[in-house]
């Protein structure tokens, strides 16, 4: 295992909100009420941020160094200053695709165990 391998999983397992803010940000950047938008989308409304979790998960996050606030901004003309953008660093890219791949090994394992029989989530 390399030092790198072992930065990524000296952080595993991620919580759940903060892999879900993980997957809203790994395609584009986007504000906070953006990711509480899209991770209710994604989950199908079965997971629905409040503000003070977000918020206190990207304080986090940004620590750690999985997130960064991005600079650029979009066009003033649709955007509220007040706004904060946040995207994937490298290192969250790489703990995001840990956590994916760990729990691709959870289903396989559950599937395995008949837990998930005749679901093909």
């Amino acid at each position: 295992m390399t030092d790198t391998d072992l930065a990524v999983t000296e952080h595993l397992p991620l919580t759940s909100v903060e892999f879900e803010i993980m997957l809203a940000v790994a395609d584009r950047e986007r504000h906070g009420y953006g990711i509480i938008l899209d991770v209710e989308h994604r989950t199908g409304g079965a997971v629905r941020l409040r503000p003070g979790t977000l918020y206190r998960a990207l304080n986090r996050m940004l620590e750690s160094g999985f997130l960064r606030e991005t600079l650029e901004r979009p066009d003033p003309e649709i955007d509220d200053q007040r706004r904060r953008y946040y995207q994937l660093t490298a290192l969250g890219r790489r703990v995001a695709a840990a956590e994916a791949e760990r729990l691709a090994v959870a289903v396989k394992n559950a599937r395995a165990k008949n837990l998930l029989h005749g679901r093909h989530a």
